[in-house]
């Protein structure tokens, strides 16, 4: 009873993180609620004994890369009116990634390749693994990982892969058009004779001024 009340808690928590990640005005807002999104989600792993992905969750994305995202977002200047430019343009194509992503999650969940249908081929053995006292969910983990699933392996890598690209496009700025700057075909081709020249010249002599003698007062002498 005490796992079931910890377990509708963080899922709520982390609900609610994951809504604020993506309505949140403030950049800076938004990341310290992913943070919290991790890590209601590595609690929710610790409630099922799979501490491997819960560490590693809190080491690697919220002890590394959150804080790294965090320094990021403080220190570049997003320009938000540059953001809302091509929001309508690409609106129809957000909608529809959505509901394909929508659709996918509801045939992992509810579908008949489910994970919780007991009919499902690694269902048995999850549940059976679960019972021995050797059981370890590492080592079941890179099993699956590297067998039976290698090839969503693969594709995960890929996506982020597209992440990293779209992140460092996101810092690009466009080139101003008053802007000098020299072609670099251009500079490769310079040679030190075109571009120095040594011009000799004679010292000029400064001649010494006469120096006056101070005036002296009338009352002297």
């Amino acid at each position: 009873m005490l796992l079931k009340i910890l377990f509708y808690v963080f899922a709520l928590i982390l609900i609610y993180s994951a809504v604020r990640v993506i309505t949140a005005r403030n950049p800076v807002t938004a990341v310290m609620h992913l943070i919290l999104c991790f890590v209601t989600t590595s609690a929710t792993w610790m409630l099922i004994q799979a501490e491997f992905l819960g560490l590693a969750l809190i080491v690697i994305y919220v002890g590394a890369v959150m804080v790294l995202f965090l320094f990021v977002v403080m220190m570049i200047d997003i320009s938000t009116e540059l953001v809302k430019q091509g929001f309508v343009k690409y609106l129809p194509l957000g909608i529809v990634l959505t509901l394909i992503m929508i659709v996918e999650m509801a045939m992992v969940l509810v579908g008949k390749q489910s994970l919780f249908q007991e009919t499902h081929p690694y269902a048995a053995q999850v549940i059976d693994g679960a019972m021995a006292a050797s059981y370890s969910n590492t080592k079941q983990l890179g099993l699956f990982l590297y067998t039976h699933y290698i090839y969503a392996f693969e594709i995960v890598a890929l996506i982020l892969l597209v992440g990293m690209i779209a992140a460092i496009s996101l810092t690009l700025r466009p080139r101003r058009a008053y802007t000098r700057f020299m072609p670099v075909s251009e500079q490769l081709k310079a040679h030190p004779e075109d571009r120095l020249q040594v011009v000799k010249m004679e010292p000029s002599k400064w001649e010494a001024l006469p120096v006056e003698a101070p005036a002296t007062e009338k009352g002297e002498g």
